[in-house]
């Protein structure tokens, strides 16, 4: 860990980049509203009141949500960290857009994490823009 901690230390940031303290007590936060979210849309799913196709983005998502981490700080690698931290904007837009119809509150629940994502494609972007 303290390798990895070293290497994002040592690479290029944008003066706005949040200190690294922040992300731990944010993604807590985010996570406690993706498990209330995304529970209840699989739930709903187990019990037949929407369609495979309302599952699939939160599925992906999840996939290159937890994909990140490995991706930028296991490998190091900004180029592949930048291209999924796009997949996870996508497949949430698309996932609450999807839910809308259904749900609206679990739409709604999403407000802060689509806030976060949205900066953190931007910082993602911009850090591997930096370090090319």
């Amino acid at each position: 860990m303290n390798e990895t901690s070293n290497w994002y230390a040592q690479i290029i940031k944008p003066t706005w980049s949040p200190p690294a303290w922040l992300f731990g007590p944010v993604w807590t936060f985010l996570y406690v509203l993706i498990a209330i979210s995304f529970g209840k849309v699989f739930w709903m799913f187990f019990k037949k009141q929407i369609p495979f196709l309302a599952v699939l983005p939160f599925v992906l998502n999840l996939i290159f949500n937890f994909s990140f981490t490995p991706l930028q700080f296991g490998l190091k690698n900004n180029l592949l960290a930048a291209i999924d931290i796009v997949l996870v904007l996508a497949t949430l837009i698309w996932s609450m857009v999807t839910i809308y119809p259904h749900a609206r509150w679990i739409s709604y629940i999403q407000i802060p994490y689509l806030l976060w994502v949205a900066f953190a494609t931007i910082l993602q972007l911009t850090i591997t823009y930096l370090n090319r």
